[in-house]
């Protein structure tokens, strides 16, 4: 049987559960359901949190320019944050692997190419890529928003079955319900041009994202046939329980 295979990003709002640290118990939601669901589903994961993790650990003092900082905070970060994954992901039987990757590698044939070769190799052998931007020599993740773009060009570049975006809402909402302080997900969307009239923008309190950065993740999966799913990555099982259709969430066929 071929297993589903999910490109699941999480944000650093939900890895952060909206504090100012990682939250293990988070990581941990993630690991047992991936444990969970791995007889029938493929996972690699792209995930942000290493400017938050060094947070943590550090205060750099610096005239630099504030992406610079940023970025030698990620440098800083990352490692500690792909151990915080390695421990967790351990205790539930799973093994895991750091892949960094740039935006210009999507746009070499040679590389797209060494970047899915690396992954099949990495998942066939039941490891769980971790995927981050390389952020000591790009700044867009710093600029661009928070990974959701890199999330959706891997899950196209990687024949994704589905894409799941972890963030801090139930989904996406209508722009209405928003403005009532009601706010309402849109469960279910097959014309992605009224999607993007109901976005209302908002950025996320750690993330670089908000709305607009979901939605032009979810045109690059769409380009490739990668179905979309936008989800409340702060509820536990939220995986396992989109899946079973027990929380709102919005579907982007």
């Amino acid at each position: 049987m071929k297993k589903k295979r999910i490109l699941l990003k999480i944000g650093s709002n939900t890895l952060t559960k909206e504090t100012n640290n990682i939250s293990r118990g988070k990581i941990e939601d993630i690991a047992n359901q991936i444990a969970k669901l791995q007889d029938t589903c493929e996972f690699i994961i792209v995930s942000s949190g290493a400017i938050a993790v060094a947070k943590q650990f550090v205060k750099l003092e610096s005239k630099q320019k504030d992406v610079f900082v940023k970025q030698a905070l990620a440098s800083i970060g990352q490692p500690h944050l792909i151990r915080i994954y390695q421990e967790i992901f351990r205790e539930y039987g799973l093994l895991t692997s750091q892949c960094l990757l740039s935006y210009s590698d999507f746009e070499k044939q040679e590389s797209k190419t060494n970047i899915v070769n690396t992954i099949n190799v990495l998942v066939n052998n039941s490891y769980v890529p971790i995927i981050n931007e390389n952020d000591t020599v790009a700044t867009d993740e710093i600029k661009f928003g928070d990974n959701d773009k890199l999330g959706a060009l891997t899950a196209s570049l990687l024949n994704a079955d589905l894409f799941i975006i972890a963030t801090n809402t139930n989904g996406i909402y209508t722009k209405e319900s928003i403005e009532n302080g009601t706010p309402k997900t849109i469960e279910l969307v097959e014309d992605f041009n009224q999607l993007k009239n109901q976005v209302v923008n908002s950025k996320s309190t750690h993330g670089t994202g908000g709305m607009q950065s979901k939605i032009d993740a979810i045109s690059v999966a769409k380009q490739s046939n990668v179905e979309t799913w936008i989800v409340n990555g702060l509820e536990d099982n939220f995986i396992t329980n989109a899946f079973e259709n027990k929380i709102p969430f919005t579907k982007i066929k």
